[in-house]
This record gives structure tokens, C-alpha cells and sequence, in this order.
């Protein structure tokens, strides 16, 4: 893996520091237009349907909350700062958004207007929805980068950025469709046609959606910004490729094929979930884990040139390697020392993985050095002592593991308590499915 694409970004962006990039204020102020736009149109739905548009913002906000954890989570060893993860969100739900529903709209119009009635009716969604819409989001992760360049510093960035903007356009989109379900079933102030729209869009639907969109993207812009080993026209393909196959992962969802299902009830529609979502799905699935491990062993064999078991072990290492390892340990250690064992150890792997990233950033600063004379100045263990704080953390976090009783964060064998668990929340989450598939394959 090359330098350019893992160099790590100085940690803690603060705003302050954004607001001296010039793009910085041409994104607050797009920001601030869709921010007024989407004021206006929730203010009309909420004074026409006020309990529905409530209902819907609860539901949907709630959903929200789990998309965002893993979203985060998934660049474990180089948190994004939240100021972005933020910005990235605010330009799906309200930049993209405030654009996207008018443009939309004169889209479908023209396929209308060029081609005919019954071609938009059947394929004006599939045709004018996604070609706004990814363009939209697409332009979010460009501000990131704008922005923010350091802190895009790999694939599993853009991947993460994208999500985030896919995000806040799936949040923001789903609330405006719950209530004007509502204004189409002509019954009132109801909440029904909200929780049917929560049900469809949210909880089947939102595994594959604008989230899963933007990831895809958002990992065409990551290769693009920082595969400087590779030529351009190969970068530039890469990301392109990326945007089409979001663009047509979404015309696939949108499209009428399946539209009249595979049959009837909950298996058919289930059938038909699957035959459109679950192909982007299992694609960005490959991808993410591809740049996690190119990521994770980066920054593993830094660790790795310590040789110092009171900063990581043999085995931790490894299990820093792997998400599943890491949950892995932090549940032994839940095993073994109770709530407080697991979030020791958490902290323990969360300060190794910024000592990790710090001792990347201090290698290369050594580099810049020695090829200009300054000699030790950038080194880990030089005189600047950059990564002295950071290893300090980790023998405190490794102190107060010690004090529990569970000297290590590695991963155990594998207790039947872990499996009658994941057996018994398989099932319910089974059952859950199949009763929200039940309700919609029946309405």
C-alpha cells in the first residue's frame, strides 16, 4: 500500500480549521439554501399534518441512529472527525435533497415530454430519480474533499463520507414520503401510511439504499484522491465506474422489472428485496472489507516495529486486524471482568489505533526530514516526542485492564452464551422480517 493513500490526517479537525479552506464558506452557504429550503417544506407539511410529520421524524430519526454507529464504525483505526461526518450528512439531507426534489420532478416531465405519458409513468423514477439524485450526493463527497483533503486518506474514507451523505438524503427523502403518504390517502392527520412508508423504506428497504449508494461513490472519489500511484485515466475510470454502478444499482430499485412481484405475500416480496438490493449490497460489502484490510495491515505493521508488549502483543495485533476480532475481545473481556472489563478494552484498542496513526504520521514527517537534513526531528522517538503522549495512554488503558483481572485484549474461544445469543437474536430478527413483510405483502 502506498503512503499516499494511508497517510494519516491530523487528528481533531475543528471547525476553526475549516473555516480558513475558501470552499469551506461556498459549502456553509449551500448549506444554509437547502437548509432554508427544506425549513419551507417541512413547515407545510408539519402545519397541514402535524402529527404525522412528528411520528415520521421520530421513526425516522431513530433509524438514523444505527446506520450512523456502523457507518462510524467502520473505519475503526482512523476515526473521521465529526465535524465532517457531520457536514457530509447535513449536505445529503439538506443540499441533495433541496435539489434533488424539484429536479426530479422536471426530469420525470421531460421523459414525458420526449419520450411519452406511459414511458415516465412506468420508468420516469427510475430514469430521473437516480441520475439527480447520485449526481447530488456524488457532489457531497467532492465538498469533503474540498474541504478537508487531509482527512481523505483512503478508499475506506470515501466509503465512509458517502455513506454519511446517503444518509442524510435517505433520512430527510423518507420523512417527506412518509407525510405526503399521508396527503395521498386522503384520511387526515393519520400515522398508518407513515409507519406502512417506515416499514417499506426504512426497515426493508434502508439496507440497500441511498446509504449503500453513497458508499459506493464515495469509494470511487476515495480511489480517485488517493491512488497517486496509479495514472490518471485509470483513477478517473475507477471513480466514474463507481458513480454508474451507483446510478445503476439505483435505477435497478426504482425500475418497474419485479414490479408486479414473483408471486403473492411475504415470501414474494422478500424474493423481490433481494433480486434488487442484494446485489450492491454484497458489492460495497467486497469493497469495504478489501479497504479495511489494506487499511488495517497499514497500520498494524506500525505497530508491529514497537516490539513492546506493554503497548500490543502478538495477539493483539491480530485481533486489531479484524472487526470481529475486536468485538470478539471486547466480549471476552465482558466475560471475564464484567461491562467495565469490555470497555477497557475498548479504550485499550481505540488508543492503540491513534498511537498507530500517529506513529504513520511521524514516519513519514522522519522521511521529510532526513531527505532535508533535519534529521531527527520527525522521528517517533526523537526529540519532538510526538507519539510519547499517545503511548503513555496506552499503558494507562493498559493499567486499568491489568487492575480488572484481564492483562490482554485478545479474542477467546467462543462460548455458547455468545451463541445462544446470536441464535436467539437471529430468530427474532427473523420474526420481526417476516411480520413486516407480512403486513406489507398483505396491505
Amino acid at each position: 500500500m502506498t503512503a499516499d493513500a494511508v497517510r494519516p490526517a491530523p487528528s481533531g479537525a475543528r471547525l476553526s480549521a475549516l473555516a480558513r479552506v475558501p470552499a469551506f464558506w461556498v459549502v456553509a452557504a449551500l448549506l444554509l439554501a437547502g437548509a432554508i429550503r427544506m425549513a419551507q417544506i417541512a413547515g407545510r407539511l408539519a402545519s397541514a399534518y402535524p402529527v404525522a410529520t412528528a411520528a415520521a421524524v421520530v421513526l425516522f430519526g431513530l433509524l438514523a441512529v444505527p446506520f450512523w454507529l456502523v457507518v462510524a464504525e467502520l473505519d475503526f483505526l482512523e476515526r473521521e472527525p465529526i465535524e465532517l461526518l457531520v457536514l457530509a450528512f447535513a449536505w445529503g439531507g439538506l443540499v441533495a435533497t433541496s435539489v434533488s426534489i424539484p429536479a426530479s420532478t422536471a426530469l420525470e416531465d421531460l421523459v414525458a415530454k420526449l419520450g411519452s405519458p406511459h414511458l415516465a409513468a412506468d420508468w420516469g423514477a427510475a430514469l430521473s430519480a437516480p441520475s439527480v439524485e447520485e449526481t447530488a450526493k456524488t457532489l457531497g463527497v467532492v465538498a469533503i474533499v474540498l474541504v478537508a483533503r487531509a482527512q481523505v486518506n483512503s478508499v475506506l474514507d470515501g466509503v465512509v463520507y458517502g455513506a454519511m451523505v446517503g444518509l442524510g438524503f435517505q433520512i430527510v427523502e423518507d420523512i417527506v414520503f412518509a407525510v405526503g403518504a399521508v396527503a395521498l390517502a386522503g384520511q387526515g392527520d393519520q400515522i398508518q401510511p407513515v409507519i406502512a412508508t417506515f416499514l417499506l423504506r426504512g426497515f426493508l428497504s434502508g439496507v440497500w439504499s441511498h446509504t449503500l449508494f453513497g458508499a459506493l461513490v464515495g469509494a470511487g472519489i476515495g480511489y480517485l484522491v488517493v491512488r497517486r500511484d496509479r495514472r490518471p485515466a485509470h483513477r478517473i475510470g475507477a471513480a466514474l465506474l463507481a458513480f454508474l454502478g451507483a446510478w445503476a444499482s439505483h435505477v435497478l430499485w426504482n425500475s418497474p422489472l419485479l414490479g408486479d412481484g414473483v408471486g403473492n405475500g411475504a415470501p414474494a416480496l422478500l424474493g423481490v428485496l433481494l433480486l434488487k438490493g442484494l446485489p450492491p449490497l454484497v458489492l460495497i460489502l467486497v469493497l469495504v472489507r478489501r479497504a479495511h484490510d489494506r487499511e488495517a495491515d497499514y497500520y498494524v505493521e506500525r505497530l508491529g516495529t514497537l516490539r513492546d508488549p506493554e503497548l500490543i502483543t502478538e495477539g493483539e495485533l491480530d485481533a486489531l486486524r479484524s472487526g470481529a476480532k475486536r468485538a470478539a475481545a471486547r466480549r471476552y473481556a465482558g466475560e471475564r471482568a464484567g461491562r467495565a472489563g469490555r470497555r477497557a478494552v475498548r479504550q485499550l484498542q481505540s488508543a492503540q489505533a491513534r498511537l498507530a496513526v500517529e506513529l504513520s504520521r511521524t514516519a513519514e514527517l522522519s522521511e521529510t526530514a532526513e531527505l532535508s537534513g533535519t534529521g531527527e526531528l520527525g522521528r517517533p522517538d526523537g526529540p519532538g516526542g510526538v507519539s510519547a503522549a499517545n503511548r503513555d495512554d496506552v499503558r494507562e488503558r493498559r493499567r486499568l485492564l491489568r487492575e480488572l483481572g484481564h492483562p490482554e485484549a485478545i479474542a477467546g474461544p467462543r462460548s455458547w452464551r455468545h451463541t445462544a445469543s446470536t441464535i436467539v437474536t437471529t430468530i427474532v430478527a427473523i420474526a420481526v422480517l417476516w411480520v413486516a413483510l407480512s403486513a406489507l405483502g398483505g396491505a
